[in-house]
């Protein structure tokens, strides 16, 4: 990366941090940095002619370390979301490439599993090193398949290659432990092994960071995997693998099939050598995924939707709460599992609130992502904006009001207007189910017992957040509220070193922290028996 490509990334997220709105999201490194005032402006050609150049993008598959295209010929084309152009055309893949990649896996675990958790650890320090090294070409890659501004997709190419360095520390602490034995004559002990071949299928949201926060642990702890990226945004992932291979992780280890999502997810669940599923998306395909791996009994990770409630009670910092809340609204449009779906505010602090958050709303820019100073890209695709039409006017037509936006962009295509209603309601469909995209309802509460009831009436439970300068209510409200993730007086959330994962119908499991690697291990008991005799 040179002087100049390292300004311009420094530039870009000091300004995302200036606006104080995504700064905890960013890594704290670029705080420190003079800015730069050189725009990044370039056409999607040139830069995709230049990625082409760097080796990053991939164009075909990996199976067993080869780069392979579909074996029928049959091709996906990859879209560029703010504009509507084809940036590249990659393998449209079904079962038998997917058997492929997992024998290739299957026979990578063999040896894999055997290195020593040293050698596997250096492994994922070099993979980590070469991911930051390359995070200009990667974060621009986010950008050109996923659409959210340049300087957002470099804070999570740091983010996610934050899950390689920490579990390429985490995989030299995989410990076992010594059972005080009953019998004088036995030792008891208790081993963990990694669970074989997995099966990561990711979402286009996150295109590189929810691949490492599974395949590293994966990794570490000695699995091999066969990785199903959204075949909206499959050129973060090649570029990743492609990284992989030259920190030395051996061919096989790492594989990336994409197509047919039914058919390549049917393969993995009815392979017998696929010994666990780990899953980001939907809840409805986690309930499908879910139920297809009983067939084998595979272990299952799944990350599925929410629908987050941000409660803001009369106490607040007003200030605090709309910087929190506009972070975790707004976010990567509005496109995450953890976005603020619902923003309940108590009737005290409702008009100051409602009055304050449209004005910050009022400030975000609104742009392709490679344009400077833009804070909100498109909508994936035309479905997405469509989706949020309807929760919009279902909302209008229930009494809700729009205090801000509320329409396409001018720009047109899949941009939709930063959005804030008013006078939502429980019953409307935008509290209900997941926007997933820059609209921001308003909902009114009178006691803490009410707004725990509206944010615990549903099936959802991933993330919430609350704000208040009450102690004992921020308690009292965090233990009451039944989510696996709670931000008190924050809205960015997620870190590494964290566990991430839902309760109820928004999954099983946990990723990052030391508890995400036991997701891929196996506990086994030995009693080693005569230990008395000669």
């Amino acid at each position: 990366m040179t002087i100049i490509s390292a300004r311009m990334a420094v530039r870009s997220c000091k300004h995302l941090c200036a606006r104080g709105v995504f700064s905890h999201y960013l890594p704290s490194m670029y705080a420190a940095s003079p800015p730069l005032s050189r725009q990044i402006s370039m056409d999607a050609q040139t830069l995709t002619a230049r990625l082409k150049e760097s080796g990053l993008l991939r164009s075909q598959a990996l199976l067993g370390g080869k780069w392979s295209d579909a074996y029928d010929g049959k091709t996906i084309k990859v879209h560029n979301p703010a504009t509507g152009e084809v940036i590249t055309e990659v393998p449209c893949m079904g079962s038998n490439e997917t058997k492929d990649a997992i024998s290739s896996a299957y026979d990578a675990f063999k040896s894999w599993s055997k290195q020593t958790a040293a050698a596997r650890s250096r492994h994922l320090r070099k993979w980590y090193d070469l991911l930051i090294a390359h995070r200009e070409e990667l974060g621009q890659l986010i950008t050109l398949e996923q659409g959210k501004p340049f300087q957002e997709a470099m804070g999570e190419v740091t983010y996610g290659a934050n899950f390689i360095e920490f579990f390429a520390e985490e995989a030299k602490r995989v410990y076992g432990d010594i059972i005080p034995s009953p019998l004088a004559d036995r030792r008891l002990f208790v081993l963990k092994q990694p669970v074989g071949v997995v099966g990561a299928i990711t979402p286009w949201n996150f295109p590189l960071a929810m691949i490492t926060r599974k395949v590293g642990p994966a990794l570490a702890c000695g699995c091999t995997v066969v990785i199903k990226p959204s075949e909206f945004t499959p050129l973060t992932a090649l570029a990743a693998a492609e990284l992989a291979l030259q920190a030395g992780i051996p061919p096989g280890a790492v594989n990336v099939v994409m197509g047919n999502s039914s058919d390549i997810g049917d393969t993995l669940l009815a392979s017998p050598e696929v010994r666990k599923i780990t899953f980001t998306g939907s809840t409805a395909v986690g309930k499908k995924l879910m139920a297809g791996a009983s067939a084998t009994v595979k272990k299952v990770s799944l990350e599925l939707g929410g629908n987050a409630p941000c409660i803001v009670f009369d106490d607040a910092d007003v200030d605090v709460a709309v910087k929190g809340a506009l972070g975790a609204k707004f976010r990567n449009s509005g496109q995450t599992c953890v976005c603020a779906n619902r923003i309940i505010v108590q009737e005290g602090i409702y008009e100051k609130f409602a009055n304050a958050f449209s004005k910050a709303v009022q400030n975000l820019q609104v742009g392709n992502g490679f344009t400077e100073g833009v804070t909100q890209g498109p909508l994936i695709n035309e479905a997405a904006l469509h989706k949020v039409e309807s929760f919009v006017q279902d909302a209008l037509s229930k009494g809700a009001k729009v205090l801000l936006g509320g329409k396409i962009h001018s720009l047109g295509r899949t941009f939709y207007e930063p959005t804030v209603l008013g006078d939502v309601k429980s019953e409307m469909l935008i509290s209900r189910e997941e926007v997933f995209g820059p609209v921001a309802p308003l909902l009114r509460f009178r006691t803490e017992d009410e707004a725990i009831h509206i944010a615990n009436d549903t099936n959802a439970g991933l993330a919430a957040y609350i704000f208040t300068n009450n102690v004992q209510r921020s308690w009292r409200v965090t233990e009451a509220l039944e989510y696996g993730l709670v931000g008190v007086n924050e809205g960015i959330i997620s870190t590494e070193v964290a566990p991430f994962g839902g309760v109820k119908q928004s999954g099983l499991g946990r990723e990052g922290s030391k508890y995400g690697i036991d997701e891929y291990l196996e506990m086994k008991y030995v009693c080693l028996g005569n230990m008395m005799g000669n």
